[in-house]
């Protein structure tokens, strides 16, 4: 049983993490960061939570990159194959939920 306060983590580094749960090979993390990530593709899918902030998600659709802007309580679900980016504006928490070793 755990109880976690999103709003109360913080790491001491950008995409600092904290480990809540491996379900089958699934992970579930709690980011903090104040920096981006870098253009990627997961291997398998993504459910990107905004839990505290405000994230800018650039992603591309057929080639031409678009952009989201997430507010607190906002999910961006990533299919395989969806090539994106996580910018913060200002410091963000961030759960994510993915297979376990995705980039």
């Amino acid at each position: 049983m755990k109880v976690i306060r999103s709003k109360e983590f913080t790491a001491d580094r950008a995409w600092g993490a904290l480990d809540i749960a491996n379900m089958s090979g699934v992970t579930c993390r709690l980011h903090w960061t104040d920096q981006p990530y870098k253009w990627h593709v997961n291997d398998g899918e993504e459910v990107f939570a905004v839990m505290d902030g405000k994230v800018d998600m650039h992603y591309k659709d057929q080639g031409e990159v678009k952009i989201a802007t997430l507010q607190c309580g906002d999910i961006f679900y990533a299919a395989v194959g969806t090539e994106h980016v996580a910018h913060p504006i200002g410091a963000a928490r961030i759960l994510v939920i993915e297979k376990e070793g995705s980039v």
